[in-house]
C-alpha cells in the first residue's frame, strides 16, 4: 500500500512515524508538492527516492541536490535531510523508507558485516543522488521503481520480492560508496551533532521569543559559530530557520484545527498578525484563509 506523506517529529527532530510494521518495516510515500512538506528531520531508517513529475532540491546533511523528473536519491540513516520546491512548483516523489534489518535481517550476519553496516556506518556517506546518464545509477532508479510497483499490487510474496530488489540496490550503494576520510568529514558530523541539538531547542521554544544567544547556548557554543554551523549544514541562519518552522506549524494548525488565525499566529511565535500575514504569503503564496481553504 501506498501512503500520503506526513512528517510528524519529537522535539528533537526524529520522525515519530512507524515506517511498516516490526515485522516488514518498509513502507512507500507519495509526496505531492506543493501540498506535502519535507521539512529537516531525520529518523533511523534508510530512505531511497525518485523524482516522477516536476523537480525539487534535495538536501541530505550539509549537501544540497538539484533533482529532476526520472532522477533519484539515497539518504542514509540519522542524517538530517529535507526538501523544497521552488516557487510552489508542481512536483512528485516516490520514495521508500526502510530500517537496515528488512535487508539484513540483524547483526549477526555476513550482509550486515559485509554490506550494511561500512555504509550505515560510512561518515562520508550521507547521501547520493542519481541520474539515469550512469549505469548503477540507473539500477538503482529502476530498483526504485520495482519497488513501488510491487507494494502498489502487494501480489503473493511480494515483500521477499521487496526485499531481493533493496538488498540489490544495497549492493550498489556499498559497492560504489566513497571512501572514508574523517580528517575531512570529522568536522561535519560534529555540525550534525551541533545543528541536531539547536533545531531540538527551536523545535521546543518556536512559541516564544528566541534570540540567537539562546540558540547557540543550547550546545554552548558561540553566536559566530552558531551562524557558521547553521549556514554550512542547512544553507541558512538560525533566525531564518526559526522564521520558517513557525509558519511550517502555523499551516499545520491552520489544517488541523478550527482555531482563529490569530491565535494560531500567536501560538507560533508571531506577535504581529500583520507580519505573519505578509510573511505566510511569502511562503506559501496565499493568505493563511486561502490556504485553510485549500485554495
Amino acid at each position: 500500500m501506498i501512503l500520503p506523506c506526513s512528517v510528524q517529529t519529537n522535539i528533537q527532530g526524529e520522525e515519530l512515524r512507524e515506517h511498516g510494521t516490526r515485522l516488514f518495516p518498509v513502507a512507500c510515500y507519495l509526496d505531492r508538492f506543493p501540498q506535502d512538506e519535507i521539512p529537516w528531520h531525520w529518523h533511523n531508517e534508510l530512505e531511497l527516492g525518485i523524482i516522477t513529475d516536476g523537480s525539487a532540491t534535495v538536501e541530505i546533511g550539509s549537501a544540497k541536490y538539484e533533482i529532476h523528473a526520472g532522477e533519484g536519491f539515497f539518504i542514509n540513516s540519522n542524517v538530517l535531510h529535507a526538501a523544497f520546491v521552488h516557487d510552489r512548483e508542481v512536483c512528485e516523489i516516490h520514495s521508500i523508507v526502510f530500517h537496515p534489518w528488512a535487508v539484513s535481517g540483524g547483526t549477526d550476519n555476513i550482509i550486515w558485516q559485509k554490506y550494511m553496516k561500512p555504509l550505515v556506518e560510512n561518515e562520508a556517506g550521507f547521501g547520493f543522488s542519481f541520474t539515469p546518464d550512469i549505469a548503477w545509477h540507473r539500477q538503482i532508479l529502476e530498483g526504485i521503481a520495482t519497488v513501488w510497483r510491487l507494494t502498489e499490487k502487494e501480489d503473493y510474496g511480494f515483500e521477499i520480492c521487496i526485499r531481493n530488489a533493496l538488498s540489490t540496490m544495497i549492493m550498489l550503494l556499498s559497492q560504489h560508496q566513497p571512501s572514508e576520510n574523517k580528517k575531512s568529514f570529522g568536522k561535519e558530523q560534529r555540525d550534525n551533532v551541533r545543528i541536531k541539538e539547536m533545531l531540538t531547542f527551536i523545535q521546543a521554544n518556536y512559541d516564544r521569543q528566541l534570540t540567537i544567544e539562546e540558540i547557540a547556548a543550547a550546545c554552548a557554543i558561540s553566536t559566530s559559530e552558531c551562524i557558521r554551523c547553521f549556514r554550512s549544514t542547512i544553507g541558512t541562519t538560525p533566525i531564518a530557520y526559526l522564521k520558517s518552522y513557525r509558519l511550517q506549524q502555523a499551516a499545520l494548525k491552520l489544517q488541523l484545527s478550527t482555531d482563529k488565525i490569530s491565535a494560531i499566529a500567536e501560538s507560533c511565535g508571531f506577535q504581529e498578525m500583520s507580519y505573519f500575514a505578509k510573511s505566510f504569503r511569502e511562503m506559501y503564496g496565499c493568505t493563511p484563509s486561502e490556504y485553510r481553504a485549500g485554495k
